[in-house]
């Protein structure tokens, strides 16, 4: 072989050896890269287990004020926002039929306390004409008949006392009743407060014959209640004497604090003109029950108003100082098996799969029961060297 041979051969071997070694770079290079892990580290921290509703504000205590008399309206001494005293006058009602009521009874009543001293004088009389009988009959001076009829006399003469004094005693009652139905004609505050409502005019009639026509409504806002709708599927997770806080759309950032009341038991429970629970809402010809929960929040400084609307957080449970994992890196283990999960840890840079048990939860963490610590690192999702998001594993 000469020189010129061997020369080819070693080109040939070159070009061998190059092609190989860019065939294995090409190879290498096609590689996907190691995951890149998006990661967050186990805390410890407090959590609040929570069920949120709507609410609308009211008064715990406030009174409808009505007239229990017929007539017009002549004066109206308040307007919506006034403050008001028990016993504060708020309105007048034209009270001439009333008045003429109570004169016509009063003088009723003096004509039969005329009549009443007349018959007593009358019986007096029969009486000492029954005596002078009886005595003129002992010594023989009388017959028997004029005494009977004297005696008859004085029954009749007590009699007649008897039935003035019962038409008195019933004309007392009747003209009481006058008397109350012409002081019904003014109308004071039954409750110091202030005027939420005002539904009468100067000038309007009133017609009480029939049912009690409602002239305003004076409530104390110094205490509120919320009365907050409350689906069936969460109403089971609430009690008596459990937290809740409440915000409204008109007060940013501020929140107030109550415990729950009372749990009506059936929905559609409201008070009067005030909204209850919801008794059902359609949604694709299915059902959903709102019950009424209601819970007070003390209102001095009368920022909250009636009818406002709240949005309510009843918290069902409360952790703290406990190890929590952000919701996202949960998985569930199995059907059946509610509290338990399963989350993936970086471990020596390796990820692998851990069981554990959650307690309370809200919408961004839970609390771990078993299965983490503090400090451990759990998996978030993952992403290549070449991803600009990451990617979530499911």
């Amino acid at each position: 072989m000469g020189a010129a041979e061997a020369v080819r051969r070693w080109r040939v071997l070159g070009c061998w050896l190059l092609a190989s070694i860019a065939a294995a770079t090409a190879v290498w290079a096609s590689r996907p890269a190691p995951p890149a892990y998006t990661t967050a580290p186990v805390e410890r921290g407090t959590i609040r287990a929570t069920v949120n509703a709507l609410g609308t504000l009211r008064p715990r205590h406030y009174v409808d004020v009505g007239a229990q008399v017929s007539g017009q309206i002549q004066k109206i001494h308040v307007q919506p926002g006034d403050t008001v005293v028990a016993g504060q006058l708020l309105v007048e009602i034209d009270a001439s039929v009333q008045q003429a009521a109570v004169d016509a009874g009063r003088a009723s009543l003096d004509a039969l306390h005329a009549q009443l001293d007349e018959a007593k004088a009358a019986a007096e009389l029969a009486q000492a004409g029954f005596r002078r009988q009886q005595r003129l009959l002992q010594v023989g001076a009388t017959p028997a008949h004029d005494v009977d009829v004297a005696r008859a006399g004085l029954l009749a003469a007590a009699a007649v006392v008897r039935r003035i004094q019962a038409d008195i005693r019933r004309t007392r009652a009747a003209l009481q009743g006058d008397e109350a139905r012409l002081g019904y004609s003014r109308i004071y505050a039954p409750i110091a407060g202030t005027v939420v409502s005002l539904d009468a005019r100067p000038g309007q009639t009133l017609n009480a014959a029939y049912q009690t026509p409602n002239l305003l409504r004076v409530a104390d806002l110094s205490m509120m209640t919320v009365w907050t709708q409350v689906s069936e599927a969460d109403v089971r997770r609430l009690r008596v004497g459990m937290e809740a806080a409440f915000v409204t759309l008109a007060q940013d950032g501020r929140q107030w604090r109550g415990v729950v009341r009372q749990v009506l038991p059936m929905p559609g429970m409201g008070q009067g003109d005030e909204p209850g629970g919801a008794p059902s809402v359609s949604s694709g010809g299915a059902k959903a029950v709102f019950y009424t929960v209601l819970f007070d929040v003390p209102n001095a400084d009368r920022v909250l108003l009636p009818r406002m609307s709240a949005q309510v957080a009843f918290v069902t449970r409360q952790a703290d100082d406990v190890v929590l994992a952000p919701l996202a890196a949960l998985r569930p283990a199995g059907e059946g098996r509610a509290q338990e999960y399963r989350v993936r840890v970086l471990q020596d840079g390796r990820a692998v799969w851990r069981p554990v048990q959650i307690g309370a939860r809200d919408r961004q963490a839970a609390e771990i029961v078993t299965g983490l610590a503090e400090g451990d690192m759990l998996i978030l999702g993952e992403r290549t060297s070449d991803d600009a998001v990451p990617r979530f594993v499911l």
